[in-house]
């Protein structure tokens, strides 16, 4: 392994600090200024080695109402209050329509890897989370939680990726930082760099004026249809226990077509039947 002594951030200092919660980390070999030193694959090369191998297996305009300027809005009263607010568009809906495929570099067990989404079709249940900027602080509280919860989703026959438009030298520096120091450990999934912004693109969650994706997570079956979607504002932390909860009903629902899970379902609690008549039976136990 070679050690690199700095590591730049995908982003400077002074643009992550626009984003709500997303405030960057510089890196500097100035006592002044923390630095971070970044072990580097002596292998790499572009793509590595497939994930799946190694483990054996919107372009939404951002608008501001305050002097019409694009990507934030800002309140004196708190000092600053940064949101992404974006044009209304008509297009298609992803939930229900396959996922849109991809092939990309990624961060998994301090190797660079390649994902292709399409590998999973047949085999297992995707939750794809897609998150601002390394180095920051919302971020990593959520990457961290899917980290821990991994063995829950492997239960549920489900990989967990992550995403951001950085570099994978900046998801390698931030995974070899303590969490202590703001820095993620260890992770037991990967994170991809959507560095060309593409996936972001494709998927719906890019701030083009900002080069960075909203907190948007789609849960994929195993026919790489998205069955599910949520896109929370730059600021607005996820719950992994409700990703937990929604994954457990899509599968239900999956394997027994002919019913539905009402709102706050929970595995063993009582489902409905979709129909006039039969449905009264579950608000008559309620």
């Amino acid at each position: 392994m070679a050690s690199v002594a700095a590591v730049a951030t995908s982003m400077s200092s002074s643009s992550a600090a626009t984003l709500l919660g997303c405030g960057a980390r510089s890196f500097s070999s100035s006592a002044s200024s923390p630095s971070v030193a970044l072990s580097v694959p002596c292998s790499f090369s572009g793509l590595g080695q497939s994930f799946h191998a190694r483990i054996a297996a919107s372009r939404n305009l951002v608008l501001m109402k305050r002097g019409r300027a694009a990507g934030v809005s800002h309140s004196s009263s708190s000092g600053r209050r940064l949101v992404a607010s974006a044009s209304l568009e008509f297009s298609e809906p992803l939930v229900g329509n396959v996922a849109p495929d991809f092939v990309a570099e990624a961060v998994f067990d301090q190797e660079f890897v390649k994902i292709k989404l399409s590998e999973y079709i047949g085999q297992k249940y995707v939750v794809l989370f897609f998150y601002p900027l390394d180095f920051t602080f919302v971020c990593p509280t959520e990457i961290t939680a899917f980290s821990d919860k991994y063995d829950e989703f492997e239960r549920l026959n489900t990989e967990v990726i992550g995403i951001s438009t950085d570099s994978v030298f900046s998801h390698l520096a931030w995974i070899q930082t303590e969490r202590k120091s703001g820095g993620l450990g260890e992770l037991r999934y990967p994170l991809i760099s959507d560095i060309t912004k593409k996936i972001s693109s494709d998927y719906k969650v890019l701030i083009p004026d900002q080069g960075v994706a909203l907190r948007g997570l789609f849960i994929i079956d195993k026919q790489g249809v998205i069955q599910h979607a949520t896109i929370n504002n730059l600021g607005i932390g996820r719950s992994v226990e409700e990703t937990l909860r929604t994954l457990q009903a899509v599968q239900y629902v999956q394997d027994n077509p002919d019913e539905v899970c009402p709102a706050g379902w929970k595995p063993g609690e009582k489902t409905m039947k979709p129909d006039t008549k039969q449905s009264k039976e579950y608000f008559a136990a309620i």
